[in-house]
């Protein structure tokens, strides 16, 4: 084993450095909110919580779990999001397939097509008269369809399928008598477990997190995701330094130990995932990167 030298050994050090760093910069947030989410209200009241949570008591916790309408938001937000990963995957496997086989006429102008939606888009106004004209306002499908396709990752399954699937063995499945569906069940998705795993969690936290398109087209209470809920939780926060001084104080602090609570109820449930498929989201994220 060759020696390494003393730059390459100081190279190495900087970068376990860089990445320290920067991992603390992305888990110091989470674990303060943590903190305050498990305080007392007068540890927050007068500032002493940071890292480690002073006073602990599951109070706020609690609160939100005795909250129907926060429960209720879960759930849906749950059930908006299986189905819409479910049909986006399904749009975006039987797309990406279809374009990846080479005896498709027109493949590469539908390519173009779906190529140009994601540079230009018609802007929030028409997507509202559109979803209206539709009568899917105040419908759970207006969270699922209009975005559960997408043309970034029907390109990155479409490349992978291409590339990373022997033509000799769908020549040899085709020779058994196999047709298109059975060898797409068979062969190629077997073959794209990593891949397909990665757009699964691209998928789901997107339509996790997102909350603009129910602020936009969601107004009755049993429709509303749980980070419509959570947007709307701060707003409420906000609007309470109007109050009195005297009372705002404590109301504000104490505010603040339940939305710590709440942001922590919905980022735990995709951080609980997480684990389970991120040997396939490393693999997925690293195809097409070495190429021998």
């Amino acid at each position: 084993m060759m020696k390494r030298s003393i730059s390459e050994r100081t190279a190495d050090i900087l970068i376990y450095v860089f990445i320290g760093v920067l991992s603390l910069v992305c888990l110091i947030p989470f674990i303060h909110v943590l903190a305050v989410s498990l305080s007392g209200n007068s540890a927050v009241i007068a500032n002493e919580v940071f890292l480690i949570p002073k006073d602990i008591n599951f109070d706020a916790y609690v609160k939100v779990f005795n909250d129907a309408s926060m429960m209720r938001s879960l759930w849906f937000s749950v059930f908006i999001t299986i189905a819409f990963t479910a049909l986006g995957m399904f749009l975006t496997i039987c797309g990406a397939f279809a374009l990846s086989r080479k005896r498709l006429k027109g493949r590469r102008v539908i390519g173009v097509l779906f190529l140009i939606t994601m540079y230009f888009t018609a802007g929030t106004i028409p997507d509202y008269i559109l979803m209206s004209e539709l009568n899917l306002i105040n419908t759970a499908a207006v969270l699922i369809l209009p975005l559960a396709f997408s043309a970034y990752n029907l390109i990155i399954l479409r490349t992978f399928m291409q590339n990373s699937v022997p033509q000799s063995l769908e020549e040899a499945a085709a020779i058994d008598g196999c047709d298109d569906f059975t060898t797409l069940v068979r062969i190629v998705l077997p073959l794209s477990v990593p891949v397909l795993a990665t757009l699964a969690l691209f998928y789901a936290v997107g339509r996790w997190n997102t909350f603009q398109d129910a602020l936009y087209f969601i107004t009755k209470s049993p429709l509303k995701p749980l980070q419509l809920k959570l947007y709307e939780l701060v707003n409420a926060a906000g609007a309470q330094a109007s109050v009195s001084q005297e009372i705002a104080g404590e109301s504000m602090q104490a505010e603040e130990v339940v939305k710590s609570a709440c942001i922590m109820f919905a980022t735990i449930p995709i951080v609980i995932v997480y684990p389970f498929i991120q040997k396939y989201f490393v693999k997925g994220v690293m195809i097409g990167a070495v190429k021998e």
